[in-house]
């Protein structure tokens, strides 16, 4: 049993502070994650301090939910040097953790991974233990199954935490599969007033994210290969929601770019039937070696992925599409 696993390396090193980490940032399914996970903790050892950080902050919406749960994070760097154990959760590559990553790669302490998200060899390297599961719908339905393999019941805030970060990452249930409903009974079993944690998730969204979705349509170029079309494109910020848009606009994949001061990072998004018909996972197949390409990581989901390294836009767009091509290519060769 994986929770046995981690209790059994707390106790060995008789961990007293605990760091857990979430990706720049942080999401709704990152942040709950994190705070159900410190509580699955202290019930394993009711004496380990612990802190919740994420580099350069969290996102909007997060902000949001911490108006509504008693999730506190740590705003300054932590210290790692004091750690007993540190802990990575819904971040697959260090890149992720911008500035801290050196500091992570150089601790002492143990590193635990958990994650939803392929998995990536330079974090295994690291992790003392790695738990990944890439059917799961988010890093909180992972968590959730820890609770159970425990055997320990879910409080309501606990429970109320776990649904938020479920209900955020699969788009509001588009992505749940059959066993992802199933967890969502069980917390609103435990409590959970759905249609409340429902609404904490509504959040209109800012003029600064609209201007950048109409900015990368503008800017959009489109090529076909067979009958797919691929969309690409560059904005300054929110990457990540220009390509949901350009993917709702008809894309079969999207590739939207930005850089800043040397630095270059891409947000990946494709159809579900385009991974099915294909094989192309973004996360493993694309984001991973433009990573490498790019002196940075990629890293990612079946049909959403990202990547950070070096150079600029164009660049970056330029050897996507040569890695993008090349996978059409053979994939297109195993059909025949």
């Amino acid at each position: 049993m994986q929770i046995r696993e981690i209790a059994s390396l707390i106790h060995k090193v008789n961990a007293k502070f605990a760091i857990i980490l979430c990706h720049q940032n942080a999401d709704p399914d990152a942040i709950c994650s994190a705070y159900a996970f410190s509580k699955l903790l202290k019930r394993i050892k009711p004496d380990l301090e612990m802190i919740i950080a994420s580099p350069e902050g969290i996102s909007r919406l997060s902000k949001v939910i911490l108006q509504h749960m008693p999730i506190k994070i740590h705003e300054e760097k932590p210290p790692f040097d004091m750690a007993d154990l540190i802990i990575m959760l819904d971040t697959n590559t260090i890149q992720q953790l911008g500035d801290w990553g050196d500091s992570v790669k150089s601790a002492k302490s143990p590193i635990i991974v958990i994650d939803h998200h392929a998995s990536h060899p330079e974090t295994e390297k690291i992790a003392k233990i790695y738990i990944f599961d890439e059917e799961a719908s988010s890093t909180c339905e992972i968590i959730y199954n820890l609770y159970r393999e425990l055997g320990v019941k879910l409080s309501e805030d606990e429970a109320k935490a776990l649904f938020l970060g479920i209900t955020f990452d699969t788009k509001h249930f588009i992505l749940a599969k059959s066993r992802t409903f199933k967890v969502l009974a069980d917390l609103i079993e435990a409590g959970v007033n759905a249609q409340e944690a429902l609404s904490t998730l509504s959040l209109p969204m800012d003029l600064s994210e609209r201007i950048a979705r109409l900015k990368a349509c503008q800017r959009m170029r489109l090529m076909r290969v067979e009958n797919w079309i691929i969309a690409f494109s560059h904005v300054g910020a929110y990457q990540a929601s220009a390509a949901r848009a350009l993917i709702e606009l008809g894309a079969d994949i999207a590739l939207v770019a930005g850089e800043k001061d040397g630095e270059v990072q891409m947000s990946l998004r494709s159809t579900r039937e385009f991974y099915e018909k294909t094989g192309i996972h973004l996360g493993r197949d694309l984001a991973r070696p433009l990573g490498e390409a790019l002196r940075g990581m990629g890293g990612g989901h079946s049909t959403s992925a990202g990547v950070n390294g070096f150079g600029d836009h164009e660049t970056a767009i330029k050897r996507a599409m040569e890695i993008l091509k090349a996978r059409l290519n053979q994939s297109l060769r195993d059909l025949e």
